[in-house]
C-alpha cells in the first residue's frame, strides 16, 4: 500500500476518541476518513476537527464504506460479534479494542469464522504487549536469562471505578489483562482459575467485591497470582514480577525494569560477607499514562502491518477467546468460591486459528 491506510472508527467515546487523536496527530501511513457512534452528534462534532472525515450513522454501512480498508472498533463489547462478522464478510483487518465478544460461544465462533476465510482479520486490543517494560521483561524469560519461569506476581489497582461496576465486571474488564499477560509471558493457556474475595474495602461501593486475589494455573503448572484493587482512593498501579530458577524481574515502579540475578563473581565487601547477587534499574520517563505510549506503539504496528499485508501485529481472535474462557472460569469462581476448570477448544481443533 503506498497510499495512507484509511480508517472507520466505530464508537467515539473515551477510547475510540483517543484512538482519533493518536491516528491523527501521531501515527503515520494512516487517516481516519469515517466515524460511527451511537450518539451521532458526538461523532459529526469530531469529525468536524479531522479534514475529509464524514460520519457514517450504521456500523456495518460503515465497515462496508468503500473509502475505508481498515476499522478500529471501540463500541461497546455486545455490539462486537456482529461487527467483526462484517469485517471479516468485506476482507477488512480490524483492531477490536476488549473483549473479543462478551460471552465464550461467540468469541469461538468469531475465532471458526476468520479460520475458515484463511487470513488473519483479526486484532484484538491487549495493549500491554506493546510495553517497553512488557516486551523486555518477554525478551528475558524467552533468552533463557532466568532459567525456567517458575511464577509470577501480578498487582492492578485502579483508584475508583464508575458505579455501575459490579463484582464480576473485576474479573472481565480488570483481570483480563493480567490473563492476557499471563499467556504472553509463558506462552502457554491458563488451565484453572481460583478467586479469593477477602474483606472488602469499606471506600467500595455497595455490595462490590473489592479487592479480589485470583490464581491462576496453567499447563504446565505454573502458579500466577494476582491482586486486583480497583477502589484504592490511591492511583493507577500495574506491577509485575516475575520469579525464575535464576532470578528475578520487576516491571511497572516507573524506574523500568528492575533486575535481580545472580552474579558470577561474588564480590567481598571486606568484612567477611559476600555479595551474591545483582540489582540494576534503568530509569525512564514519565508518562501522562501509565501505557499511553503502548498504545501508540500498539497502532502504529498495526497499520504497518495492515500496510504491508500481514494485517496482524500482536494479539489475535484466539487470544480474544482464550481470554474470554478464562475470564468465564472466573466469574465462576467468585460466584461459587472453588476453584473452576478453564473450558477452551483445543487449537489445533481449529485449522488455521
Amino acid at each position: 500500500m503506498t497510499t495512507d491506510l484509511r480508517i472507520a472508527v466505530l464508537g467515539v467515546g473515551m477510547m475510540g476518541a483517543d484512538h482519533v487523536a493518536r491516528i491523527t496527530e501521531r501515527t503515520k501511513g494512516a487517516t481516519v476518513t469515517v466515524l460511527n457512534d451511537y450518539f451521532p452528534d458526538k461523532a459529526e462534532e469530531l469529525a468536524a476537527t479531522i479534514p475529509g472525515c464524514r460520519v457514517i450513522n450504521d456500523p456495518l454501512d460503515a465497515i462496508a464504506d468503500p473509502d475505508v480498508d481498515a476499522v478500529i472498533l471501540a463500541t461497546p463489547g455486545p455490539t462486537h460479534e456482529k461487527q467483526l462478522l462484517a469485517c471479516l464478510e468485506a476482507g477488512k483487518p480490524v483492531m477490536c479494542e476488549k473483549p473479543l465478544t462478551t460471552d465464550v460461544a461467540t468469541s469461538l465462533e468469531i475465532v471458526e469464522r476468520e479460520a475458515e476465510l484463511g487470513r488473519k482479520l483479526i486484532q484484538v486490543g491487549f495493549m500491554r504487549r506493546f510495553d517497553h517494560e512488557y516486551e523486555q521483561l518477554k525478551d528475558l524469560i524467552d533468552d533463557g536469562t532466568f532459567g525456567q519461569p517458575l511464577l509470577a506476581h501480578f498487582v492492578h489497582r485502579n483508584p475508583a471505578v464508575p458505579p455501575n461496576f459490579d463484582s464480576a465486571m473485576i474479573v472481565k474488564d480488570s483481570l483480563v489483562h493480567e490473563v492476557d499477560a499471563t499467556r504472553f509471558f509463558f506462552d502457554e493457556e491458563i488451565t484453572s482459575v481460583q478467586i479469593i474475595a477477602p474483606g472488602s474495602n469499606p471506600n467500595a461501593p455497595e455490595g462490590l467485591k473489592d479487592p479480589q486475589i485470583a490464581i491462576f494455573t496453567t499447563e504446565s503448572g505454573r502458579h500466577i497470582d494476582v491482586e486486583c484493587f480497583v477502589t484504592t482512593g490511591v492511583a493507577y498501579e500495574v506491577r509485575t514480577e516475575l520469579v525464575g530458577e535464576l532470578g528475578s524481574a520487576f516491571i511497572g515502579l516507573d524506574q523500568g525494569l528492575i533486575r535481580k540475578q545472580r552474579n558470577p563473581v561474588q564480590a567481598d565487601t571486606g568484612d567477611g560477607r559476600k555479595i551474591a547477587g545483582i540489582a540494576t534499574g534503568d530509569i525512564t520517563p514519565s508518562f501522562v499514562e501509565r501505557f499511553g505510549v503502548a498504545y501508540d506503539v500498539e497502532i502504529q504496528r498495526w497499520v504497518n502491518a495492515v500496510r504491508r499485508g500481514d494485517n496482524v501485529d500482536g494479539p489475535g481472535a484466539w487470544d480474544g477467546y482464550a481470554a474470554a474462557a478464562v475470564c468465564a472460569a472466573g466469574v465462576k469462581a467468585l460466584e461459587t468460591g472453588q476453584p473452576q476448570t478453564v473450558e477452551m477448544v483445543s487449537r489445533a481443533s481449529i485449522p488455521g486459528a
